[in-house]
């Protein structure tokens, strides 16, 4: 399933949302790729999604979720990647 949280995140004068998959690397990347996502976009183990876009993605299918949960989604299935692992 493909997940992202709710706009909250300051960065470069805009907010910005995360979209992850529970699945796998390769869901989340062709989902990016389907909704014209770049791939510089990819940090690690989720897209960084600006919030001008938010509701086209949930549109397109994006589960919306909160940040805690999509943390924890990540982790559940082994997709969770910190800084030190990459």
């Amino acid at each position: 399933m493909i997940l992202i949280d709710p706009p909250l995140v300051e960065w470069r004068g805009k907010r910005w949302s995360h979209l992850a998959s529970d699945t796998s690397y390769e869901e989340l990347h062709a989902f990016a790729r389907e909704v014209g996502i770049p791939e510089r976009g990819f940090d690690r183990d989720h897209y960084d999604v600006p919030e001008e876009w938010y509701a086209d993605v949930v549109a397109r299918g994006a589960v919306e979720v909160t940040s805690r949960v999509l943390v924890v989604a990540l982790v559940r299935a082994g997709l969770r990647r910190r800084k030190s692992q990459v």
